[in-house]
């Protein structure tokens, strides 16, 4: 589908109240460095408003998205939902030009009301036994140790899931109120900072791969996000809030689009 397309501003998006600005402000302040330039984002998906629940429980449903890009990086973006107690994400993604050796940096940042579902990981585009970024994991894995160790799992990852992950993925799930807001402040903030501060070490120190390399990153990258936009745990709470036919276009057109 061709949707009307505007560039979407390098300012960070400001939702009033929302859990999850200050991670967003911190990404914002870490990239300005790389040289930020606007990426275009079809003006019916840079926001959008609904109202979701019951006639006498009301909840207004704010989605908007923030996105940009720089010299070795195809798409940075932001998802971000504020519905009040019934949820609020940041979905912060940056898919790298398949020309570079690099991995996907991904956080996934939910409140919903049964709790907060957490997760961060420099994501492989190719998992192989020679895995393009196996030299990140051995400067990853302290960070990982350090921030899981006090921190519960979240559960099992599905096996299909097993190869779009890396070794350091810190998947955790939380309680509500002041003992989930702590570890949350005290542990999730700080791993969100340093995963990111590694990862924008490495795409510092990227260099050029040859053509067939970038070819088969490139490739890796298109089935990294064709499992995603299959398989997106997101699409029922936006359909819930915006509709299935605006949520399958989001989805293909905005957060996976390769």
């Amino acid at each position: 589908m061709n949707f009307p397309v505007r560039t979407t501003s390098l300012d960070p998006v400001q939702l009033e109240g929302w859990r999850w600005q200050p991670f967003l402000d911190e990404a914002v302040d870490k990239l300005q460095p790389l040289g930020l330039e606007t990426y275009p984002v079809p003006l019916l998906f840079l926001s959008k408003e609904s109202i979701t629940g019951s006639a006498t429980r009301q909840q207004l449903v704010k989605t908007f998205t923030w996105a940009c890009r720089a010299s070795k990086l195809r798409q940075i973006r932001a998802a971000c939902i504020e519905a009040g107690k019934t949820a609020s994400v940041l979905n912060f993604v940056i898919c790298p030009e398949p020309s570079y050796n690099l991995p996907f940096f991904g956080a996934d940042l939910v409140t919903l009301p049964g709790g907060h579902l957490l997760a961060l990981d420099l994501q492989p585009a190719l998992k192989t036994k020679a895995w393009h970024t196996s030299p990140v994991w051995s400067r990853l894995m302290p960070i990982f140790e350090r921030w899981q160790v006090e921190l519960p799992t979240g559960g099992p990852v599905p096996d299909e899931a097993q190869p779009f992950f890396s070794p350091c993925f810190l998947w955790t799930r939380l309680p509500l109120g002041k003992q989930g807001d702590e570890l949350i402040s005290r542990l999730i903030q700080p791993a969100f900072s340093e995963y990111l501060s590694l990862y924008l070490s490495l795409v510092e120190e990227a260099t050029v791969v040859s053509p067939d390399r970038s070819k088969q990153l490139l490739l890796g990258q298109k089935l990294y996000y064709s499992y995603r936009a299959e398989k997106d745990p997101a699409r029922g709470m936006l359909s819930r809030f915006h509709g299935s036919e605006w949520t399958e276009s989001y989805i293909h057109e905005v957060l996976f689009d390769l």
